[in-house]
């Protein structure tokens, strides 16, 4: 079940390595890497998925995450948020701006697969 992916993320070893690992299954990947590009290619592009870091430069992942979710063409795309901050306060306001789910770095390929299959998965 391929689908269109846009990983935001501006360290490009981290953002390569995400791409190689999605790309292998088949996935489309688009990529921004800042958070002011990762809403101008959502709003465009409407990827089904977005991994989104959330240290970022011109605008923050949880900025971007908020104002995607706040716009009707683009409330429905699923957010992955990915960083390295792995404090409960992150987490709890990742969830508060609309995120979908939360990854730690280093991203393990095992979890990574297991929480896009997640997000996609019909509610129980």
């Amino acid at each position: 079940m391929a689908k269109k992916i846009l990983i935001v993320e501006d360290e490009f070893p981290v953002a390569e390595n995400l791409k190689a690992l999605l790309s292998v299954q088949g996935h489309k990947i688009l990529e921004a890497g800042d958070g002011e590009a990762a809403v101008k290619i959502a709003r465009k592009e409407l990827p089904d998925l977005i991994l989104l870091d959330i240290l970022l430069p011109k605008m923050g992942g949880f900025d971007v995450c908020r104002i995607l979710k706040s716009e009707a063409p683009t409330k429905h795309i699923k957010i992955i948020m990915i960083t390295g901050l792995g404090k409960m306060g992150d987490v709890e306001t990742a969830f508060q701006h609309g995120a979908t789910d939360y990854l730690i770095k280093p991203v393990d390929p095992e979890r990574l697969y297991k929480k896009i299959e997640k997000a996609f998965a019909p509610p129980a």
